[in-house]
């Protein structure tokens, strides 16, 4: 695996990090609770170590060949997001209002994980992009490259979603009228790629 195969896929893993989507709403959502935060954008991280350790087992592509499999995944994943999308607009995020139960890290941890985890689409990129990014002639073994490329991606969704959601928590935490709308905004922004991905599936 040479220096600018892993600059390449750096550089793609970067646009698709920073492109806003589920992940981005709910690490605004977690910014907006506080001390929830880091449990909240480890679960999105666990989410995609999962897949990229999925692809390195070669069980990605076996999802990927089997479009039952791939359309059940992609019907969980868009109704967690309605799911997921309706509580948050029920009840949105104050800074000046915190709810035990809706700080409790192990529920945040495991929301972020069905955030990534449950996201379809994040395995097929994964699937897609990784092996174009290693080689069989390297001295790595391919399984032991993709891991790697895959603890980069998930090293910059770590920068990136950190970043977002303490920004959301700087910019919001004297705001919290502002601080409810852009909780609503993130809420109706999942719920619409929940509905996406169930309306999508029932076109195929």
């Amino acid at each position: 695996m040479e220096i600018t195969d892993v600059l390449g896929f750096w550089a793609v893993s970067v646009v698709f990090v920073v492109a806003p989507g589920s992940d981005w709403a709910y690490a605004i959502s977690a910014g907006l609770r506080g001390r929830v935060v880091l449990p909240a954008v480890g679960g999105m991280l666990a989410g995609h170590l999962a897949a990229t350790l999925l692809v390195a087992a070669g069980v990605g592509a076996l999802i990927a060949g089997a479009p039952g499999l791939l359309g059940g995944l992609t019907v969980v994943g868009g109704a967690y997001l309605l799911w997921l999308g309706f509580t948050t607009f029920t009840r949105p995020a104050s800074p000046l209002v915190e709810d035990v139960a809706e700080t409790s890290p192990a529920r945040w941890l495991w929301k972020g994980f069905g955030v990534s985890g449950l996201n379809p689409k994040v395995l097929l990129l994964i699937l897609a992009l990784l092996p174009q990014f290693t080689s069989t002639s390297a001295p790595w073994p391919v399984w032991a490259q993709i891991v790697v490329l895959g603890l980069i991606h998930v090293a910059t969704c770590a920068a990136v979603y950190l970043t977002v959601a303490v920004t959301a928590r700087r910019v919001l935490s004297a705001r919290p009228a502002a601080a409810r709308v852009v909780s609503r905004t993130s809420a109706v922004f999942m719920t619409g790629l929940g509905v996406a991905l169930l309306v999508e599936q029932a076109l195929v």
